[in-house]
């Protein structure tokens, strides 16, 4: 298949898909493209725009997994709003700009991953975990490992997130707040394979949206 990976990060969510398929993956970032290259290098790295990308590629690929950025719809924004008096803004609505759009425009495979919102969902999802699952096919109920909250200095929550995920980025010279947010982002790489392999394994449905 071909297959388009969003919003790519370091690649947890594709980490356990094997290499039978061609990838390609956009990331803004490029210190966190180079490292997604590294991890995978016989993907497509593409270093821009992935709201853009996926609007004027979407329909060259049979299966696309994107997570929009996620900050200002976590329940923490709410939190340290409360607490902290973060500065305002507004919900970025890419994620339901993709939502609505791959619905209705794209005839393949799809799933689009975010946090659990500080707010009710505007377009009911699954949720696996610590995330919702938006998709056109049946997500079963998976449970996964629980993420302790932890009071850790930078280094030990790198180390922690590393073994959690089975990542090694010791060898990397970026800064321990961009480790600590590519770790931070990551999909669990079995529940990315566990939801990859749900869009082919059930009977073809289309989830119906209320």
């Amino acid at each position: 298949m071909k297959i388009l990976n969003l919003y790519a990060g370091i690649g947890g969510n594709r980490k356990l898909w094997g290499d039978e398929h061609e990838v390609t993956a956009v990331e803004n970032v490029p210190e966190i493209a180079a490292i997604y290259k590294e991890f995978f290098p016989n993907d497509k790295v593409i270093v821009g725009d992935a709201h853009k990308y996926l609007l004027e590629h979407y329909k060259e690929f049979d299966f696309i997994w994107s997570s929009p950025p996620c900050p200002s719809h976590s329940r923490m924004r709410l939190l340290c709003h409360v607490k902290e008096g973060m500065k305002d803004k507004f919900p970025d609505m890419k994620l339901y700009e993709e939502i609505i759009f791959l619905k209705h425009f794209f005839k393949g495979k799809w799933v689009i991953e975010n946090v659990i919102s500080y707010y009710d969902p505007l377009i009911r999802p699954y949720k696996v975990g610590n995330h919702y699952y938006w998709a056109n096919f049946p997500i079963p109920n998976k449970r996964e490992p629980k993420r302790m909250i932890l009071r850790l200095s930078d280094e030990e929550t790198i180390k922690h997130k590393e073994k959690l995920f089975n990542y090694d980025l010791s060898k990397y010279e970026v800064s321990k707040r961009l480790k600590i947010k590519m770790l931070n982002n990551m999909v669990e790489p079995k529940t990315g394979l566990f939801i990859f392999n749900s869009a082919y394994t059930h009977k073809q449905e289309t989830l119906e949206f209320t």
